[in-house]
């Protein structure tokens, strides 16, 4: 699609808008250009580490408008889906405080003792013991559901283990993968964008650093895909992978270069 017919922006967060405590080439510039424009957008993450609130906190800290700063995360769709498909259940979450917090004031139960599903997040809190809990239930049997896929998570020194690690860590002990993974590449998020937007899948766009995630929304939910090299991903990385972005760009001041 060309990109001038592109009606709303999904902005990765980590490696695209910014990386750990500063704000990448042309962030908030971008952010001017589309308010200008009237173009719809949202900041998306599949980091759940964080609520919503702390994004927002966040951005406004780095210098975004708190009326720019738009956040959803792999958190709040795992919630929404949960409440869809899981009504009234009690749920054994494994991630932070702020991500408990964020279940918690949507109206989801948690359970440590008899839950009825397991819900795994990036949990930047985990210890041994939250790992053989985890291991406990996930063994039981019950539904597991992982709030994201990715593997790694950017750092301003290189990358750190995110969720894909842990859920490594679950499968080598208890033979089990997760039965649902909410997060992106899973066209469940960006169904919800797309209602929330009041845009239609086919005219929206996935901005972001990473192709199995990002970019790979271009084949699970049709959205265009703009791949920046700000982050995770390389050039020599597309030589290998499966999913191919419809447009590359060093990073978002490039690319607001060409939505003039």
């Amino acid at each position: 699609m060309d990109l001038h017919r592109v009606k709303g922006f999904m902005l990765d967060m980590d490696g695209t808008f910014y990386l750990g405590d500063h704000l990448l080439p042309g962030a908030l510039a971008f952010l001017d250009l589309l308010n200008q424009k009237g173009l719809a957008y949202t900041f998306l993450t599949n980091n759940s580490s964080k609520n919503r609130e702390e994004y927002v906190k966040k951005l406004t800290r780095l210098g975004v408008k708190p009326k720019d700063a738009r956040v959803y995360t792999s958190g709040d769709a795992t919630i929404r889906y949960i409440k869809d498909h899981f009504p009234n259940k009690k749920v054994f979450l494994v991630g932070t405080p702020g991500l408990e917090n964020a279940f918690i004031e949507s109206g989801v139960e948690l359970d440590p003792v008899n839950p009825d599903l397991v819900v795994l997040g990036y949990d930047t809190t985990l210890t041994y013991q939250k790992c053989c809990d985890l291991c406990d239930m996930v063994k039981t049997g019950l539904p597991y559901i992982a709030t994201h896929p990715d593997i790694n998570c950017p750092a301003p020194h290189g990358f750190v283990p995110d969720i894909g690690a842990m859920m490594a860590l679950v499968e080598t002990s208890t033979g089990r993968k997760a039965d649902l993974i909410i997060g992106k590449p899973n066209r469940i998020t960006v169904e919800l964008i797309a209602a929330e937007l009041e845009v239609p899948m086919t005219h929206l766009a996935m901005v972001g650093d990473r192709l199995y995630t990002d970019i790979a929304l271009g084949s699970t939910a049709g959205v265009t895909t703009i791949l920046l090299l700000s982050g995770e991903s390389k050039l020599e990385d597309l030589e290998t992978s499966p999913f191919k972005p419809d447009y590359i760009f060093q990073d978002l001041a490039e690319l607001a270069q060409q939505l003039q």
